[in-house]
């Protein structure tokens, strides 16, 4: 496909919010992140034609456009005229099916068999063609429901949640597993997620939705470097958010942890907080540039990682060494002024 575009601005009358999603991707795999319950589902739905927005346009441009739903012109594609793979969040595999006849649902009825052997093999299902879908481990079983979606070459894939159910190996497993079955795939996906580090694996762009609007947008990475407003550094992981107070062009004081610092950028009038990863805090002198002491700090063992909580209220975390069970806080920490994220309200 040349010239891709898939383009949603949808909007729908929701009972806690109205929905008002708009955006357009060129390429690769969208994530939509916001907390449950904020419309991300519903967006997959109408993308799907499982639900019909109230107004709105989504269309898909490869050679030529086709339009799945315009509320102007009364076009209503079915779901099943629209190409679109959903993986849903238990997969919903037919539970009389085997493996191989699961896989071959979306396929002609004088299909080549050798179009299911290619996607047992593709997705490393050898051996497993006649079992049940209760016979499969949750692996095996989002590997089959993507080799049915894939079978038919949809122009779009749809993730609803994929992992929300999994146990923390098993996710990292699948995880991986899923970017791998993705990579070889020419059309778009779209991600639904709560968790940040899908989102941050997985998507080439991101959707930040809150309460049905779109909060924030754009490249992946961007966003979760400058997320430029309190909620979007919250729903990306930032810990460390307080309110301000402006001293001049370069200087605050955060109003929550007593401290005055200097930031690199230039302090916009709208700048009501800043936020500071959990990451970002490095061993300091005294004298450093926005050093403070760490007196009073309470220190919590991880796994693999330090949780300092310090008295002021900032939290660092601090990666641990191999069989390491001691560790000693340094008497002052220091945030390097670049490390500040300036945000709005």
């Amino acid at each position: 496909m040349k010239n891709k575009l898939l383009k949603v601005n949808i909007q729908k009358k929701l009972k806690e919010f109205d929905l008002e999603v708009d955006f357009e991707l060129k390429k690769g795999c969208l994530g939509i992140l916001g907390p449950s319950g904020c419309g991300k589902s519903m967006t997959l739905k109408s993308i799907a034609g499982i639900i019909n927005p109230d107004k709105g346009v989504v269309s898909l441009t490869a050679d030529e456009e086709t339009v799945y739903f315009d509320s102007d012109k009364r076009i209503n594609l079915k779901p099943q005229k629209r190409n679109v793979g959903y993986l849903f969040q238990n997969y919903a595999l037919f539970p009389n099916m085997t493996v191989e006849e699961n896989i071959a649902v979306g396929l002609p009825k004088n299909h080549d068999p050798k179009e299911v052997s290619d996607m047992i093999r593709r997705f490393h299902l050898e051996g497993l063609e006649k079992r049940y879908p209760r016979q499969l481990s949750g692996g095996q079983q989002q590997r089959v429901a993507l080799a049915r979606i894939l079978a038919y070459g949809p122009d779009v894939i749809l993730l609803d949640e994929p992992f929300s159910a999994m146990d923390t190996y098993l996710k990292e497993q699948l995880r991986i597993e899923l970017v791998n079955s993705l990579k070889d795939f020419d059309g778009f996906s779209v991600l639904v997620t709560h968790d940040r580090d899908e989102a941050f694996q997985f998507c080439d762009e991101l959707i930040i939705l809150d309460e049905g609007k779109i909060i924030a947008k754009g490249h992946t990475h961007e966003v979760f470097e400058n997320p430029k407003k309190v909620e979007v550094a919250r729903l990306t992981g930032c810990k460390n958010i307080s309110e301000i107070e402006v001293i001049d062009d370069y200087h605050i004081k955060s109003l929550k942890w007593g401290l005055e610092l200097e930031t690199s950028e230039k302090i916009s009038p709208n700048i009501t907080h800043i936020g500071i990863r959990a990451h970002d805090f490095h061993p300091a002198q005294k004298d450093d540039v926005n050093a403070f002491d760490t007196e009073n700090a309470a220190l919590l063992e991880m796994p693999f990682e330090w949780e300092i909580t310090l008295a002021n209220g900032l939290w660092w975390k601090c990666e641990k060494q191999m069989r390491e069970h001691e560790f000693v806080i340094p008497k002052y920490l220091r945030i390097d002024p670049k490390n500040i994220i300036l945000l709005e309200e």
